[in-house]
Formats: C-alpha cells, sequence, structure tokens
C-alpha cells in the first residue's frame, strides 16, 4: 500500500478522495492553480503544489506538472478523480513511466474506451447490444446522408472523442443533417482535438441508466448495481438516484450482467461505469467512464462501499473484497448537483464569490463540497460547486429528505440550482418517476425560478 498520494483535483472531488485517503492512514497531496491556493482541498491536504495559473490548461491539465509535483513530494501514486486528466491514457502511460501509480485503470482501457466509435465496435464483437448506428467515422455529408437515411430519423450526430453534452448533435430530419453534421464536428475538434464524429438512431426520452463496476487485476469483475441519470439539460446530468425508477429485478440482473461483460472486454481494472439507454426493458450500451464518477456516491448510500478505498486497494494490487452474492442494495438515494448555475436563464454559469454559506446536516445526509464561506466560483471552472446525497428507506422518503436538505442550505453571493431541484423534486412529473424531460424544457417553468 501506498503512504502518499497525490490527487490530480480540485473542487469537491478532490476533498472527497483526500478524505478516504485520510480515512486509510495515508498522507494526501493537493494541486492548485495560481487563484485557488486557498481553495478548500488544498486547505483539506497535508502538501499542497502550485502548478500554473488559472486556466486549466495552464494548471489542472498539465499533466507534466503534476507528476513533477507527485515526485517532489514523494508521492507513489496519483488519483485523477474525474475529468480534467482522468481519462487521458498519455497521461496514465506518463505516470507508471515516472515510476508512480496511476489509481485508475491501464492505459489501453482507457484508450479502448476513449473512442466512441472503437468502443462501439468493441462493444458489438463482444455481443453487447449498441445503440444502431454506425461503428466507423462518417467523414463526409454526402456519407452522413446515405446512413441517416438507412438509419432512419431521428440522427445523433457524436464527436468520437466527446463527453460532457459537448460533440452531440441532433437532426430531427434529413434538412437538420448538415447543421448536425458540422456542428458536432466543430465541437469535437475544439474541445477534444479531433473532429471524427460517427451516427446514431436518436432515442427521443429514454431513461440513462448507468452500471457501477469494480475489478481487479486477477480478472474479477462485479457490478454495484445501477443508477438512474435521466433528469439532464443539453445531454448534462443534474440529479442521480438509485436503484431506479421501474426497474424489475431480471432487468437489473441483465443489465448488470451486460456491464461485467463491457468490463471483460477491455480487460478493466479499477472502478468504472457503463453508461446505456433504456428503452421499454431494452437496454443499449453508450459509453464507458473509466474513472469515478460524479454521481458515485449514490452507489455508496445504497451499498455501503467506499468506492475510492476500493480504486486505491485495486490500484495497490489487492483483489476485490467482495463477491457478488455479497452484495445487496438497500433503500434509495438521491443526489443533487448543486452548481453555480441560473436555471431561471436557462442555466447560465454565475460564477462569483460565496459570502455566506451553511451546510444541511442530519441522519442519512450528506455533503460532498469543494467550497465554503469566502470562496470564489473562478469563471475558468466547472460550475459544480457541492452535491448534496440522501438516503431513505424509500424513494418517497429520500425525496422529502432531500427537500427538507435543500431547504436548510444556505448559500449566499451566487446563484445556485438549489430553487430548482426544490422546484424538481416537488413536481408531478418527479414523483411520478419520469425523466422531467418536458419541465426542463419549458423555458417559462424556468423562468419561474426567478426570484427564488
Amino acid at each position: 500500500m501506498f503512504d502518499t498520494v497525490l490527487v490530480a483535483n480540485r473542487g469537491e472531488i478532490a476533498v472527497r478522495i483526500m478524505r478516504t485517503l485520510r480515512r486509510m492512514g495515508l498522507r494526501t497531496v493537493a494541486v492548485h492553480s495560481d487563484v485557488e491556493a486557498d481553495a478548500l482541498h488544498v486547505q483539506a491536504a497535508d502538501h499542497a503544489v502550485s502548478i500554473g495559473p488559472g486556466p486549466v490548461r495552464e494548471s489542472y491539465l498539465r499533466g507534466d506538472r503534476i507528476i513533477e509535483a507527485a515526485l517532489t513530494s514523494n508521492a507513489q501514486a496519483i488519483h485523477p478523480g474525474y475529468g480534467l486528466l482522468s481519462e487521458n491514457a498519455e497521461f496514465a502511460r506518463a505516470v507508471e513511466k515516472a515510476g508512480l501509480t496511476f489509481i485508475g485503470p491501464s492505459a489501453e482501457s482507457i484508450d479502448m474506451m476513449g473512442s466512441k466509435i472503437a468502443a462501439r465496435e468493441l462493444m458489438r464483437a463482444a455481443g453487447v447490444p449498441i445503440v444502431p448506428g454506425t461503428t466507423e467515422e462518417i467523414s463526409d455529408l454526402e456519407r452522413a446522408h446515405q446512413v441517416a437515411d438507412a438509419i432512419g430519423y431521428p440522427i445523433a450526430v457524436k464527436a468520437s472523442g466527446g463527453g460532457g453534452g459537448k460533440g452531440f448533435r441532433v437532426a430531427l430530419s434529413r434538412g437538420e443533417l448538415e447543421k448536425a453534421f458540422t456542428g458536432a464536428r466543430g465541437e469535437g475538434e475544439r474541445f477534444f482535438g479531433n473532429p471524427a464524429v460517427y451516427l446514431e438512431r436518436y432515442m427521443q426520452n429514454p431513461r440513462h441508466v448507468e452500471v457501477q463496476i469494480l475489478a481487479d487485476t486477477n480478472g474479477n469483475v462485479i457490478h454495484l448495481f445501477e443508477r438512474d441519470c435521466s433528469v439532464q439539460r443539453r445531454h448534462q446530468k443534474l440529479v442521480e438516484e438509485s436503484p431506479a425508477p421501474a426497474i424489475s429485478a431480471v432487468l437489473r440482473t441483465r443489465i448488470g450482467d451486460i456491464a461485467i461483460e463491457a468490463a471483460k472486454a477491455v480487460r478493466y481494472a479499477s472502478a468504472g461505469t457503463v453508461e446505456g439507454l433504456l428503452v421499454g426493458d431494452e437496454f443499449y450500451f453508450l459509453e464507458m467512464n473509466t474513472r469515478i464518477q460524479v454521481e458515485h456516491c449514490v452507489t455508496e448510500m445504497v451499498t455501503g462501499i467506499d468506492l475510492v478505498e476500493e480504486q486505491v486497494r485495486i490500484a495497490a494490487g489487492d483483489m476485490l473484497r467482495h463477491t457478488q452474492d455479497d452484495l445487496t442494495q438497500s433503500g434509495h438515494s438521491i443526489e443533487c448537483r448543486i452548481n453555480a448555475e441560473d436555471a431561471s436563464r436557462n442555466f447560465a454559469p454565475a460564477p462569483g464569490t460565496i459570502t455566506s454559506y451553511s451546510e444541511p446536516s442530519g441522519d442519512h445526509i450528506r455533503v460532498d463540497s469543494g467550497v465554503g464561506e469566502g470562496s470564489t466560483v473562478h469563471q475558468f471552472y466547472d460550475p459544480l460547486m457541492a452535491k448534496v446525497v440522501v438516503w431513505g428507506e424509500t424513494r418517497e422518503i429520500a425525496t422529502e429528505r432531500m427537500l427538507s436538505a435543500l431547504a436548510e442550505y444556505d448559500i449566499t453571493g451566487v446563484r445556485t440550482l438549489i430553487p430548482f431541484h426544490r422546484k424538481l423534486l416537488a413536481s408531478p412529473q418527479w414523483h411520478a418517476g419520469e425523466t422531467c424531460s418536458d419541465i426542463l424544457a419549458d423555458r417559462n417553468w424556468l423562468r419561474e425560478l426567478r426570484d427564488q
């Protein structure tokens, strides 16, 4: 086991990882940009190293500086968290080349899942069901029209290296394909350095269901059941829950088995997530996230397993401590993302300085936060400040507990999504277990939040 781990991230996930590392008796090292020298994740660490100016490309995406910080601070391992360099195979290789351990899957596994085109072909060959569409790059508009006509509209045009809602465009008809095609290619090039796109049948209002897996280096793979992440806007998640509403025991077992087969197909070893679309009782592979997820907390709440600790132990060479038969889901968990955004203005970013801050507390309430009073939410970074996670014996009890927690949560100085979450979780759509896509697309419903 390591004695010192550098966390190559910032904000709430860095603080959350350090919490587990500290409980395990390990020394922690933080990295930070010049504008975050006094950030909460820096205060939470035993040691901190500055790695550059505010913009992420000059600091948190500088893998060379992060590795140097690990070496000079005597760390033996690097935990990448999520986002940033967490799914960068070249960074994982550089970490290993420097004689350090990357707390995540192998660079080879990241490579195989990093290209969505290659991942679709790999999953298809492994017998994992994929959304109908192409498994090769579509490089020109004429070919795109041919393929789209064969698949049928509506069509999703997706960047091969895309994620987080970027590089994703929809054409509802043939006349909209050119705009969607050029838009997805442009975003793929701009955000991921890769203009390659592929086409899929666009599933209208599916459930977005994902399965948490753990795998060790000895080939043992287990799943920790599913999460439902259907409440999204612009393909970015807002609320997550586990278990997913209206999933039978038979379907739960089937999608768990699919996730295990997907992990085995890439010789996976670490924590990871197999994401899919659920249409009726049909589950289609969407992508595999080769990292810890933002929403991993709801799985921890219903299983009692610390996923970050399991990641660390796997990276240290330990075998899985659980078998599939050991695992059970208990109760229901919900997570709300507390972003610095103004939902009444179509979720516009709302950077600023927090003037007062008070978190909810109580039984079965968890807050993973990267901010406090006086913290600045910078325009350089993701607007996610914190996550509120609750547990209840049933979905109804968990919803009531979340509404109480949100009512207690006080943040001033910046606009947040707290009013949005309170309105959403009180809606008939949420209580019916729907995806809530209709109200998320309703600008008048969102504008009602203006004075809240």
